[in-house]
């Protein structure tokens, strides 16, 4: 591909401090050592993989890496791994020829080779089916994919970043996810923190969001009281940004002060036992839930996660329920 000069990541933010300013600056260490990693890594245009929790900014990255990097005027395809079937998903990812198989009417590039010489976003990537894992791993080390239907293996051109939710050590040592795959796809790591280990962060967050979705629904910019800034900041957010800033933009559509959800502010220090993220993470599902009627979509979307992230943590929550009655039962 043609060489092209990446701008530097402070040419980047003065470029567009608006848009960048709610994901990247801010006043926590971590934070800057992943923009410097971030910013050498789109330099050399390796492989990346982006991790966190769900809601911290995994896309933002992955597209703030395109744009540092000489492939910024390239295509930038996102790939949701967690939608792939193994049917399919050859096909999807690697192309196929018209008649490969019944439905295939016309020939398709597949995303790698729609990405040429640009950037492919695998997201979810800890959720790609077992049986394709073998097959992304030998078109990352060869750099060339066979389309169904073909016996001619086709060349590409991409940079690979690679986002999840889940921890791949983990998900190796189960075997859900191959080993080699893993360390093809960590080359380097970007850690994106939670929004709970970053507290001193949240009023910019709170700045951003508010100037944004005032310009966007024609309000006055809406600043907290220094109780209610207190309340943001002890709430264990586990949505992350994402949900804190949908908290901020439900209160602009409905024209009113923005509220913690179920006026959890309210109760916070009684009910929420804060030396143990597990117990926030799963009395803010169980509230959600409450407040929903049992509705899993709504709760997700009130606590700004994904329904399969919710569906997750109902598992889980179900799973810790039955190991404390297990003990229970034990100690009788």
């Amino acid at each position: 591909m043609t060489e092209q000069t990446a701008p530097s990541l402070e040419t980047l933010l003065d470029r567009r401090p608006e848009e960048a300013n709610s994901w990247v600056l801010g006043n926590n260490p971590q934070v800057g050592r992943i923009a410097r990693h971030a910013e050498r890594a789109a330099q050399v245009q390796c492989t990346v993989l982006v991790t966190g929790e769900t809601g911290t900014g995994k896309e933002i990255w992955a597209r703030l890496l395109h744009e540092l990097s000489p492939r910024r005027n390239k295509p930038f395809v996102p790939v949701n791994c967690a939608a792939l079937t193994a049917t399919l998903a050859e096909s999807q990812l690697f192309g196929h020829e018209k008649g490969a198989f019944t439905g295939a009417a016309g020939r398709s590039l597949g995303v790698f080779r729609a990405a040429q010489g640009g950037v492919v976003f695998l997201d979810e990537v800890g959720e790609m089916p077992i049986e394709l894992q073998p097959k992304l791993l030998r078109a990352l080390q060869e750099s060339e994919v066979t389309p169904v239907g073909s016996s001619h293996p086709e060349q590409f051109d991409v940079m690979v970043i690679a986002a999840t939710n889940r921890k791949l050590d983990v998900e190796v040592d189960k075997g859900r996810f191959r080993e080699d795959l893993y360390y093809r796809l960590n080359m380097v790591e970007l850690e994106i923190p939670a929004l709970r280990n970053r507290i001193d962060d949240i009023p910019l967050f709170v700045e951003f969001f508010s100037r944004r979705f005032a310009a966007k629904y024609s309000r006055d910019m809406w600043w907290p009281s220094e109780e209610l800034l207190g309340q943001f900041s002890a709430y264990p957010w586990p949505g992350n940004v994402r949900q804190l800033g949908h908290v901020i933009e439900q209160a602009y559509v409905l024209d009113c002060e923005p509220r913690l959800p179920n006026k959890v502010a309210e109760r916070t220090e009684a009910t929420l036992p804060y030396t143990d993220l597990s117990q926030l993470r799963s009395a803010a599902v169980r509230q959600a839930m409450r407040s929903t009627q049992g509705h899993k979509g709504r709760a997700a979307k009130l606590l700004g996660v994904h329904a399969n992230t919710m569906t997750r943590l109902l598992a889980q929550i179900r799973e810790e329920q039955k190991s404390e009655e297990a003990d229970q039962a034990e100690g009788l």
